[in-house]
């Protein structure tokens, strides 16, 4: 003990000099710490916590003083996020098919298991044989959910541009889904007719929203004659590939003034969680649901798959790093 009535103990690897006889509770105090959230070593015994507040600090004491610190970041939770197309505001960014499944009791299910808010439906003729069997509309009420009339199947800008024209005489939709393939086996879209088919659609007072290549330039000259949103291919339609070029579809986010949404080759809920880590403002799929072995678990799966892709791309990615970084800080170790 020194004359000024201090002693010399040593804290966590540093000396310290302190006033005799206090205890380990009122040191711990003393640092700034809660002593009831901290471990005690002294002299390599561990201290019980209980008598923190009898034990007594002696001269030349070695002292380890712990407690826990976070091995991660925590985020705050994320604000209500909705998302705009043509001045139509929605929650949820999954867009699902009306195709392929069994019967549409089962498309009904899988749409409220989704929580789609928007539903692309094909046009055709009406079964004049029996006009009274059940239709979609019987099922998914429009009144509801927005339905997206598309194109599927035309195979020219000419018969686009014609479908279109019936879909909004029969249900006033301007909102549209356009694609125009180019063949049948890869159904990749025709740029030449698709670019000529939405100049057309635009000035007719059509809000399209087009189906493309996973092409930067593309989704640009498609935007400057008037879509309302690009919808790149991540893989051929009905594939199941997932996302083949992470790289370019980044691009069209990057370089789009509208909303940019996967639309075809999703395959399972992973796939979905990337596109919206790309930055992407939906995916519009059908197959990857009606064909799965539970299409209405499945489709639960790709709700909670777009939503947590978006929180993980609203959160931020991490750096990428080419060696290792403890997420627990090596300062401080015993």
């Amino acid at each position: 003990m020194h004359s000024d009535g201090t002693i010399t103990i040593t804290v966590n690897g540093e000396h310290r000099r302190i006033r005799d006889g206090i205890t380990l509770a009122e040191l711990a105090a003393q640092i700034g710490l809660v002593p009831e959230k901290v471990a005690v070593e002294r002299n390599l015994e561990v201290v019980p916590r209980s008598t923190l507040a009898q034990v007594v600090v002696e001269d030349g004491d070695d002292l380890e003083i712990v407690h826990f610190v976070g091995g991660g970041d925590h985020g705050a939770k994320v604000a209500d996020d909705r998302w705009s197309v043509a001045g139509r505001t929605f929650r949820s960014r999954l867009i699902v098919g009306t195709g392929k499944y069994k019967d549409f009791e089962q498309n009904a299910a899988a749409v409220a298991a989704s929580g789609a808010e928007i539903v692309t439906v094909a046009v055709r003729r009406v079964n004049v044989s029996d006009p009274k069997a059940p239709m979609l509309t019987d099922y998914i009420d429009p009144k509801k959910i927005t339905y997206l009339p598309n194109t599927a199947g035309c195979f020219d800008a000419d018969s686009a541009i014609r479908t279109l024209r019936l879909a909004r005489e029969a249900g006033g939709w301007d909102l549209v889904k356009l694609e125009v393939l180019g063949e049948a086996r890869t159904l990749y879209p025709d740029m030449v007719e698709t670019l000529r088919a939405t100049e057309v659609l635009a000035k007719e007072g059509f809000l399209p929203m087009v189906y493309c290549v996973d092409d930067p330039i593309a989704a640009k000259r498609l935007e400057d004659v008037g879509a309302v949103a690009i919808m790149p291919l991540g893989a051929p339609i009905g594939s199941g590939l997932g996302i083949q070029n992470l790289v370019t579809i980044r691009l069209i986010v990057e370089g789009a003034k509208v909303p940019v949404l996967v639309d075809a080759g999703v395959g399972q809920a992973s796939d979905a969680a990337v596109a919206m880590e790309l930055g992407c403002d939906g995916v519009l799929m059908n197959t990857a649901i009606a064909e799965a072995k539970d299409p209405v678990l499945m489709a639960a799966a790709m709700k909670a798959a777009v939503e947590a892709g978006r929180m993980g791309y609203l959160a931020g990615r991490m750096q990428r790093r080419r060696y290792a970084d403890p997420s627990s800080p090596l300062a401080g170790l015993i």
